[in-house]
């Protein structure tokens, strides 16, 4: 029996079982890939490493996620004029 699976996650040092097997998928490797990739993202692992690499101060953390929100933020609000056809 073929499975995909990964063991720890990165930013949350606990144990994360991401685990697809071939029955799950009727048998099929091309799903069996791609549902193992959705729940990979899903729980983040590819991203918390890659934030891990490099050392990064906590000011320059809190003023990426400062942006990021700001961002999220002017996004948000422009979704909702439009919605609303405020000019």
């Amino acid at each position: 029996m073929e499975t995909l699976n990964v063991g720890w996650a990165m930013s949350k040092r606990r144990p994360v079982n991401v685990e697809v097997t071939l029955e799950e998928v009727g048998g099929n490797a091309n799903r069996l890939i791609r549902r193992f990739m959705k729940k990979v993202k899903k729980e983040r692992i590819i991203e918390d490493y890659l934030d891990r690499r490099f050392y990064e101060k906590p000011s320059v953390k809190r003023k990426k996620e400062k942006f990021k929100k700001l961002r999220n933020a002017q996004k948000a609000e422009k979704e909702r004029s439009t919605k609303l056809d405020i000019r």
